[in-house]
């Protein structure tokens, strides 16, 4: 072969070489997928407002292009922990009713630990879509709450951007103020009043939060969040925990056992499973001591007929529950009053007796609200009889109630065990 003839072989080979492998290299990128993409539908499943990007360049957030945000199980921000909670058994209800009756872990949202992890994003979410916030800008959110979804709020605050202002009943107990302030909410415990009056605390917070916004010498604007009242509430149970239950049972629930602070939590999932699984699951309100909704629900009225809705000036009934039960309607009760099918009323000392009962058999330390939702949701399951699937929500851990609550639960193992027989006198 002549001098140019081997160079020209070579040089076909070299070039064949070179293509084959451009080739090959330009299929693997087009394989793999657009980080910008992936950020954006991250971002997207996990309630990032279109309306307040999030900058690269702003103090508090993490660069949502980074190559981890597009690694399965990376979250962005303290809100990637929210929802998805588990769905447990609780064994000796169970092995006691032979029903199948199962907790939903709401205590294991990330942010506030309760289910008003999921309002509060809502909130929080709806408010930045429609302009009403804007992250560091001095935007302040106002609250009127007994507390988990100020603390919820409080916490959100933080990773978005927002100050937090929280008016709190002042009988409630002190840990809940407490962690708001280390969260660096503004916190007024304000003396328990009628919601008539413009001191109590749902009251005070609207006005406040309209008082910031008027004035022109406070940074941003106020936003009352308004949780007794908004859709965003409900919403996050119809969008969010009621989905969940379904896809986590099969469908498979004959029963649905909650209470009431705002309304939200039953609504929103009554109104979905009543929408997936019509008559075959039975909504029931779980209502503590004090609350007006189980004569609403069993009764169609709040109270007699000469102490109409929203007119008597009265305090709520002394109970020691904290975080369920009203003694007035409101729109996110009315949302999913036709769905709610019976009402059980609770009392101080069967929520006690459940507390100690879930923490001495089960291991599970819970709250009073989650007390009362598991002692009617036992009830259910024996009007139902054996074989049945009742699903309830664990709303807060029993650290919340340490000074109140618990106080009045005693020690575990404080006393002899407690029977099935005992636990339902």
């Amino acid at each position: 072969m002549s001098y140019e003839s081997r160079h020209v072989a070579a040089a076909f080979l070299a070039g064949t070489t070179v293509t084959y492998l451009a080739f090959a290299a330009w299929q693997y990128l087009a394989s793999q997928p657009d980080q910008t993409q992936t950020a954006r539908r991250r971002r997207t499943k996990l309630g990032l407002a279109k309306s307040s990007p999030v900058s690269n360049k702003s103090p508090g957030h993490d660069d949502l292009n980074s190559p981890f945000i597009s690694q399965s199980g990376v979250g962005v921000g303290i809100e990637s922990t929210i929802s998805n909670t588990p769905l447990v058994l609780i064994k000796s209800l169970s092995e006691h009713t032979g029903c199948t009756i199962l907790g939903k872990c709401e205590f294991l949202n990330g942010a506030g630990n309760s289910p008003k992890d999921r309002v509060a994003l809502s909130i929080i979410n709806k408010a930045e879509a429609e302009g009403l916030l804007t992250p560091h800008s001095g935007d302040t959110i106002y609250e009127g709450t007994v507390g988990s979804t100020g603390i919820s709020l409080a916490t959100l605050a933080r990773a978005r951007g927002y100050k937090a202002h929280i008016l709190m009943p002042s009988d409630q107990a002190t840990e809940k103020s407490d962690l708001l302030v280390k969260l660096g909410a503004i916190v007024e415990r304000v003396t328990p009043a009628p919601i008539v009056d413009q001191m109590h605390f749902v009251n005070r917070a609207r006005n406040l939060a309209k008082d910031h916004t008027a004035n022109p010498q406070k940074p941003g604007r106020g936003l009352f969040a308004d949780q007794f009242e908004t859709d965003a509430n409900w919403r996050a149970h119809y969008e969010g925990t009621a989905p969940e239950i379904h896809e986590q049972t099969d469908g498979k629930i004959d029963a649905f056992v909650a209470g009431a602070g705002t309304g939200g939590t039953i609504s929103g999932c009554a109104k979905y499973f009543k929408e997936k699984l019509g008559a075959n699951v039975q909504v029931v309100l779980a209502d503590p001591q004090g609350s007006g909704l189980y004569n609403k629900v069993k009764h169609g009225v709040m109270f007699h007929g000469l102490e109409r809705e929203g007119t008597r000036r009265r305090q709520q009934v002394d109970t020691v529950v904290e975080g369920i039960g009203l003694t007035r309607s409101t729109r996110n009760f009315e949302i999913g009053s036709d769905h709610i099918d019976d009402a059980i009323k609770i009392t101080d000392g069967q929520a006690r007796k459940m507390a100690r009962w879930l923490c001495e058999k089960d291991g599970i330390f819970v709250g009073s609200s989650s007390s009362v939702n598991c002692y009617a949701a036992v009830k259910t399951a024996l009007q139902l009889g054996p074989g049945h699937t009742v699903v309830t929500i664990l709303c807060d851990s029993g650290m919340r109630h340490l000074s109140k609550f618990w106080k009045q639960v005693g020690d575990v193992d404080g006393e002899e065990d407690m029977t099935f027989e005992d636990l339902m006198k």
